[in-house]
């Protein structure tokens, strides 16, 4: 399993995440100000929802930037126990623990790309190949951590 192809596909995603939130923000930005008239108070609800849009938007690209910043810290090297970085392999499937991503196809198999906080992360967390844990009443063992 090649984890430095991995993450950079994961990185390539997460930056075009973060170049598509930087144009929203600056498009909403400019439509904002084209409302900024002397039309009076009718028009100020209308840039106040473009505010509310703007800081939703904001936090949104800080946390892809976050995300940035945490695959900039995971080395590509094999673990021996499931950690942050780890490439973990059940029967029910394959996982990257590293941030909140979702579901990525990679060397035509699909890979959960899913955050260390994530229920699931956090019952794999310190096992090792062989031994098992349960999610949501479901039983998974580890095959595999690369």
């Amino acid at each position: 399993m090649n984890k430095p192809e991995l993450l950079e596909i994961i990185n390539q995603k997460i930056s075009e995440k973060i170049q598509k939130l930087e144009q929203l923000i600056a498009e909403t930005r400019a439509s904002n100000n084209d409302t900024k008239s002397s039309m009076g108070d009718k028009y100020e609800t209308s840039r106040e929802m473009l505010q509310q849009e703007i800081n939703n938007l904001q936090i949104q690209l800080n946390e892809h930037l976050k995300s940035q910043q945490i695959l900039k810290n995971i080395q590509p090297n094999p673990h021996k126990t499931v950690t942050l970085g780890s490439l973990v392999e059940t029967e029910k499937g394959m996982f990257f623990v590293a941030i909140s991503l979702g579901e990525i196809t990679f060397n035509q198999k699909k890979i959960f790309v899913i955050s260390t906080e994530s229920p699931l992360a956090k019952a794999m967390s310190g096992k090792k190949t062989g031994e098992s844990f349960v999610v949501n009443n479901l039983q998974q063992t580890i095959k595999n951590i690369y």
